[in-house]
């Protein structure tokens, strides 16, 4: 199955050196524009995991 790219909307018109991003049924895909066959990948509960362990960070840090 293929992998549908998007890049960041904050990559500006020309498009380089940017953060691209995908997903699959299990990975959340991470990528530069600049070196595309390195790719990082993030499975997905472990990213959510994750984002609510920032979110609970930031709230005791006061910020």
């Amino acid at each position: 199955m293929p992998v549908n790219w998007q890049k960041s909307s904050f990559s500006g018109a020309g498009g380089e050196n940017c953060i691209e991003v995908a997903r699959t049924e299990a990975h959340l895909l991470l990528r530069e524009s600049d070196a595309p066959t390195d790719i990082l990948a993030l499975p997905l509960l472990g990213l959510a995991c994750l984002i609510r362990h920032i979110k609970a960070e930031d709230f005791k840090a006061g910020k």
